[in-house]
């Protein structure tokens, strides 16, 4: 019988070695998967490369993850809100590796990592900095530069519901990054508000079907 429930967030992030790749779904606290990321933070995995919309909020999350010196890379769109500065300081002394990326393309990045496409060409980024060292093209007198497809070793999202097949449901916005990361993540992990029974979310409700998720826990603080 198949079943992807798993007892404890602890359990679920065991495996995760050293030089891990983690996207990391959510966008500012809304679908923030923040059990996941807690238990990672007792797991003491470190060089760990993570991808995300944003560097975490002060000193917590993915902002503690960093301030241990557990993080050997940051891709993401917003590196510093007002209250996160430990990325930029881990910056200025050399400590930690930053791959900035607009937020459109990194939606996409995402989504091409889960759809089996390579990477594309976009317009945004071409003749800045952002572009530099990476091919360009120009098509009907656009200008654009290539991104490459982001995937992950292990995907943590957020959903509201999910069912022992993997199948999600998310609450309102916190669907954002977390349904494209589920589909680009080799070992996706999701943290449920709620386990139903088969049967329970409607096919057509289904947002993330199981195919992409490999294990569901039940979160300790629902949203």
């Amino acid at each position: 019988m198949l079943n992807k429930i798993i007892a404890s967030l602890d359990q679920s992030v065991a495996d995760i070695p050293d030089g891990a790749t983690i996207m990391i779904g959510g966008f500012g606290d809304a679908g923030m998967p923040e059990g996941l990321v807690q238990a990672l933070i007792r797991h003491h995995a470190r060089h760990l490369t993570l991808i995300s919309n944003h560097a975490g909020r002060g000193e917590t999350g993915i902002g503690q993850l960093i301030r241990q010196g557990r993080v050997r890379k940051m891709v993401c769109s917003f590196p510093q809100a007002k209250s996160a500065t430990v990325l930029s300081e881990f910056l200025r002394a050399g400590k930690i590796e930053l791959e900035l990326t607009p937020q459109g393309t990194l939606a996409e990045r995402i989504r091409a990592g889960g759809s089996g496409i390579e990477g594309f060409y976009t317009p945004t980024g071409y003749g800045t900095e952002i572009a530099e060292g990476k091919p360009t093209m120009t098509f009907d007198g656009i200008d654009c530069v290539f991104e490459r497809a982001l995937k992950a070793d292990f995907s943590f999202v957020r959903a509201r519901r999910g069912d022992r097949w993997g199948n999600l449901t998310y609450n309102q916005s916190s669907r954002n990054f977390n349904p494209p990361m589920a589909m680009a993540g080799r070992c996706t992990i999701a943290e449920v508000d709620e386990v139903v029974e088969l049967g329970a979310i409607h096919p057509e409700q289904v947002v993330t079907p199981g195919i992409f998720v490999q294990r569901v826990v039940k979160t300790e603080k629902p949203s």
